[in-house]
C-alpha cells in the first residue's frame, strides 16, 4: 500500500520533469504535515526547486500545485503561502486508504524472507552474584523491544543472553555464603535465589569493609594499602583461581548456588515477558576466547609481556594498549566476548550483531570491534554497541554492592500494586481474576512504556507515580484508549470490519487516519535509529488523536448508519494500530479498563 507520502513525491516528481525537463529523485522530496495554522494536509517546499524552474517561490510553487490538482487524484486543491506549497487530501482518497488499512492484517508489519538478514541482539547480561534490579529492567526492555523492531522490518532476529556466571564477583557471593550461610538455601529461606545470593554479595561487601577499616586503624596506612592485605579478599581470589583450576568443592558449590539465581532470573523474565532464543555462560565462553588470544599472538595481532601478561597494541587504530589474560593467566570481560563471538558465530550466519549495554562500555565495544576484525569475524567491524543511558532515581544512584539498588521484583510488585490502587474505581465490579489480570497489564504497561518512551541514549529519571498516571504522555492512558475502543465496538449492532462502509471522512476523520497511515513509515524509522521511543510517543500521538475524535463527534448515537459504521472501521483499526505498536515495546492491552 502507497502512502500519501511517497504518492506525492512521485506527483512533485513528474510537476518538475514535466514542466521543467528536469529529474529530481522522489525520495529527496519529503512533504511534511501542513502546520495547523494554514489549510492543507501536507506541504512541499519549492525553495529546492527555483534554480530549476527559473522563477519566484509563488509561481513555481501555484504551477506544481496545478500540475498535481490535475494529475493526481490523491490532490483535492492547494493554496500557496510564499515558497510552500500547502496540498489538501481528496476525502476520498482517505476514505480509500482506511478501507486498504483495514483490509490489511499485517499492516505495519513485515514478514522475514530467506533472503532476511539475520541480526542477533545480546541484552541482560547479569551477574550471577545479584538479583536484576532496575537497571537491567531498562536494558531487558530496550533489548526486547528493539528484537521486536526488528523483527517488524522484516530481519530475521535471534534473541541472546550472555550471563556473567564466573569471576571475583561471583566468589565474593560464594565466599559469604560458606563463612555465613549456615547452610541456607532458597527453600529454607524462603527467598528467590537471586535474592539470597544477593544477600551474600552485599554481606562480602560489609566484612570486607570492617576488615579493611580495621587494618588501616592498626596499621596507619591508606584504604587502598589495607584492601592489599585483606585477607576475605585474598581468600576470594583464592577461591577464583581454584574454580579457573576445576576444584571439585568450588565448582560444586558454583553449580549449586548458580542453579538457584537461574531460577530466580527465569522468573523475573517472565514477569517481564522477556525471552531468549539462545543462553550463552561465560564460564564456557572465556576458554574459546583465551585461545583466540594466544592464537592471536602467533599472528601477531596480540603481545605477551616479560610478566606473562598478555596485550593488544591498538595505537595504530588511535586507542592504547589493551589488556587480555592477566599474570597469572585468568581472563578479562575482553577476552570472554571474544570467546562468546566465536561461538556465536559458530551457531548463527549472523550478518548483523547489536550488544544491547550501557553507555559506560562504549570504549570496551571500539576495542572489542577491532579486535573482532582482526581475529577474522567478518561482522566484527560493523558490530553496533546499543549504548543506553542509565536509569537514576529521585533518591540519586543505585549501588549493589552498598545493597543500595532498587530491585526489579519488588519494582514489579510495586507497579501492579499501584495500578490496582489507583484503578479500584474502574475495576469496581469486575470478578477479582479480571481486575487483578488488568493491574498487572497495567502495572508493567506503564513501567515499560516509561522507560521505554524516553530517546535510549539519555540518562533518565525513573518516577513511579508519573509513570502509573492515566492521563498525559503514559502507559496506562493508552492503554486505556484501547479498552475505551473495544467497548464501543462490544457495544456496537451490526459492525464487520470487513464490510467497508461508504462516507466521505470530514477533516478530524482524515487527519486520524493520515496518522494511523504514518505507522509503517515509524516502524521503518524505529528499526533505523534504533529507537523504541520512536513507537512510544506515537502510540501516545494516535490515542491523543482518537480522544480528541471521540469527544467531537458521536459514534454509536449517530444516526447516519454510514457514518456510523465509518467511525466504528476508524475506531476499530485505530485500536488494531495502538495494540500493534504496544506489541513492540512488550505491552499487553486490556479488553476493559
Amino acid at each position: 500500500m502507497e502512502s500519501i507520502e511517497s504518492i506525492i513525491s512521485a506527483g512533485v516528481a513528474s510537476a518538475i520533469k514535466e514542466l521543467y525537463g528536469a529529474d529530481i529523485e522522489v525520495a529527496a522530496v519529503n512533504p511534511s504535515a501542513t502546520k495547523k495554522e494554514f489549510e492543507g494536509d501536507l506541504t512541499v517546499v519549492v525553495f529546492p526547486y527555483l534554480k530549476i524552474s527559473k522563477k519566484n517561490p509563488e509561481a513555481t510553487a501555484c504551477e506544481i500545485g496545478k500540475y498535481l490538482e490535475k494529475n493526481v487524484e490523491a490532490v483535492e486543491k492547494f493554496n500557496v503561502v510564499k515558497g510552500f506549497l500547502n496540498l489538501s487530501i481528496s476525502p476520498k482518497f482517505w476514505q480509500s486508504l482506511l478501507h486498504s488499512i483495514a483490509d490489511d492484517n499485517t499492516f505495519g508489519f513485515k514478514e522475514a524472507t530467506p533472503e532476511s538478514e539475520l541480526v542477533m541482539v545480546e541484552y541482560s547480561s547479569p551477574n550471577t552474584n545479584k538479583p536484576l534490579h532496575l537497571g537491567h529492567v531498562r536494558n531487558n526492555l530496550l533489548g526486547y523491544s528493539l528484537s521486536q523492531i526488528l523483527k517488524a522490518n522484516g530481519n530475521k532476529v535471534v534473541k541472546t543472553n550472555i550471563v556473567n556466571d564466573r569471576g571475583i564477583h561471583i566468589c565474593k557471593s560464594m565466599l559469604a555464603w560458606q563463612k555465613w550461610g549456615n547452610g541456607v538455601t532458597p527453600e529454607t529461606s524462603g527467598k528467590k535465589g537471586d535474592h539470597l545470593i544477593g544477600d551474600f554479595y552485599v554481606a562480602f561487601d560489609k566484612h570486607l569493609k570492617e576488615e579493611v577499616r580495621s587494618i588501616m586503624e592498626n596499621e596507619n596506612i591508606s584504604e587502598d594499602e589495607a584492601k592489599k592485605k585483606s585477607g576475605l579478599m585474598a581468600e576470594a581470589q583464592e577461591m577464583l583461581r581454584k574454580w579457573e583450576a576445576g576444584d571439585k568443592e568450588v565448582r560444586d558449590l558454583w553449580n549449586m548456588m548458580n542453579s538457584w539465581v537461574y531460577a530466580g532470573f527465569d522468573e523475573t523474565y517472565k514477569r517481564l515477558g522477556v525471552d531468549f532464543d539462545k543462553i550463552y555462560y561465560e564460564s564456557d565462553t572465556y576458554l574459546e576466547g583465551k585461545d583466540l588470544v594466544l592464537g592471536g599472538i602467533e599472528k601477531g595481532i596480540m603481545y605477551r609481556k616479560d610478566d606473562g601478561s598478555v596485550w593488544a597494541d591498538l595505537t595504530a587504530d588511535g586507542l592504547d594498549h589493551k589488556l587480555l589474560l592477566r599474570t597469572d593467566g585468568t581472563s578479562v570481560y575482553m577476552t570472554q566476548d571474544i570467546g562468546t563471538a566465536k561461538l556465536r558465530y559458530q551457531d548463527y550466519p549472523i550478518d548483523k550483531m547489536i550488544y544491547v549495554v550501557g553507555n559506560e562500555q562504549n570504549y570496551h565495544f571500539q576495542v572489542l570491534s577491532l579486535l573482532l576484525d582482526k581475529l577474522g569475524f567478518k561482522w566484527g567491524k560493523d558490530l553496533t554497541h546499543f549504548s543506553y543511558g542509565m536509569v537514576e532515581l529521585p533518591e540519586g544512584k543505585m549501588k549493589s554492592r552498598e545493597g543500595t539498588v532498587v530491585d526489579a521484583d519488588d519494582l514489579i510488585d510495586t507497579m501492579i500494586a499501584s495500578a490496582a490502587e489507583m484503578g479500584a474505581e474502574r475495576f469496581a465490579g469486575m470478578p477479582e481474576g479480571e481486575s487483578r489480570e488488568i493491574a498487572r497489564m497495567v502495572g508493567l504497561g506503564a513501567l515499560k512504556y516509561f522507560l521505554l518512551k524516553v530517546d535510549p541514549r539519555k540518562n533518565m529519571l525513573f518516577n513511579p507515580k508519573e509513570s502509573i498516571d492515566f492521563n498525559g504522555n503514559t502507559g496506562p492512558f493508552i492503554q486505556y484508549t484501547y479498552a475505551r475502543i473495544q467497548s464501543v465496538i462490544r457495544k456496537a449492532e451490526g459492525f464487520d470490519s470487513t464490510v467497508m462502509p461508504h462516507s466521505e471522512p470530514n477533516a478530524k476523520e482524515s487527519a486520524l487516519i493520515q496518522k494511523v497511515a504514518d505507522f509503517p513509515g515509524v516502524v521503518e524509522e524505529a528499526g533505523k535509529t534504533y529507537s523504541p521511543a520512536l513507537i512510544a510517543n506515537y502510540a501516545y500521538d494516535l490515542a491523543k488523536e482518537y480522544n480528541q475524535f471521540y469527544h467531537d463527534y458521536s459514534i454509536l448515537r449517530e444516526e447516519d448508519v454510514n457514518k456510523k459504521m465509518f467511525r466504528l472501521l476508524l475506531s476499530y483499526v485505530v485500536g488494531r494500530t495502538l495494540k500493534g505498536a504496544m506489541s513492540l515495546l512488550g505491552i499487553e492491552m486490556p479488553d476493559r479498563m
